[in-house]
């Protein structure tokens, strides 16, 4: 889909960033862009659909677990998961994968436009950097 790395950073005009502002302009860009669509994907969503979703974040291995045998019961036959479970470093515990697995399909069925959602939102965050790029590189280099 995207990186948020140096290349990303040379994309929005932020190369010249100081090495030591690079990771923590990225870390901010992150947690923004998953503040902003996880605020539109939530947008005409029920409590108990909020809720559900949530367990996945939580990693509530019950309520996964139920979720996958209600849901998606031949789970590891899908290439989805055996993609999820093979690009996994092999210190991520299997419910990590078994929730992130989770957590897609559900996106997949209660917000089927979710892509669309997440490249909107991250086009419109780019633009919002490159607006910005002058006072960033100043307030970057006044850091230094």
């Amino acid at each position: 889909m995207f990186q948020l790395d140096d290349q990303f950073l040379q994309d929005v005009g932020l190369g010249a960033l100081p090495a030591e502002q690079k990771q923590m302009f990225l870390d901010h860009f992150r947690e923004q862009l998953e503040l902003r669509v996880g605020t539109r994907l939530s947008e005409g969503l029920s409590d108990a659909q909020l809720e559900e979703f949530e367990s996945f974040i939580d990693r509530n291995d019950e309520k996964v677990n139920a979720w996958l045998a209600a849901n998606v019961p031949q789970y590891d036959q899908d290439q989805i998961y055996q993609q999820l479970k093979a690009g996994a470093p092999a210190e991520i515990p299997q419910n990590v994968v078994l929730a992130e697995y989770a957590s897609l399909k559900w996106l997949g069925i209660n917000r089927p436009d979710y892509r669309q959602v997440v490249s909107a939102t991250m086009e419109e965050l780019k633009s919002e950097i490159i607006a910005n790029r002058d006072a960033i590189l100043g307030s970057g280099q006044q850091a230094a």
